[in-house]
């Protein structure tokens, strides 16, 4: 359904920095930037992009916007929370883990400039 996300980034160095620490506990490679000082993350299934915003103004998150990631294991979902938390991102909603009675295994993180994303792994059915 989704073609390609894009969000905003004040500092767009330090949100590369961060994306390709946390993309990258998920097995993509580091972003590339354009000559617009945008980064793309391009994958056969979709593109992520950060960029500076095109009005000029300051880069703003979301309010009750979240950006998820697929992981392919809960232990993926950790080192990609882990990798976040050490290079700028701060943890929140609930601790890394299984959501009871979703079938889901979730992580969150709020990236440098705000905005909120998670790593998601579907747990097998019981």
């Amino acid at each position: 359904m989704y073609s390609h996300i894009m969000v905003g980034a004040n500092d767009v160095a330090a949100s590369k920095k961060f994306y390709d620490a946390v993309l990258g506990a998920l097995g993509h490679k580091p972003g590339n930037m354009d000559p617009k000082g945008r980064c793309f993350y391009i994958t056969p299934t979709g593109i992520f992009s950060i960029t500076p915003p095109i009005n000029g103004q300051p880069a703003t998150h979301g309010n009750g916007s979240t950006v998820g990631f697929a992981a392919a294991s809960p232990a993926e979902a950790n080192a990609w929370h882990a990798a976040g938390v050490a290079n700028g991102g701060v943890t929140c909603e609930d601790p890394p883990g299984e959501r009871p009675g979703s079938g889901l295994y979730l992580a969150y993180l709020r990236d440098p400039s705000g905005n909120k994303i998670c790593a998601l792994h579907r747990l097998p059915k019981k």
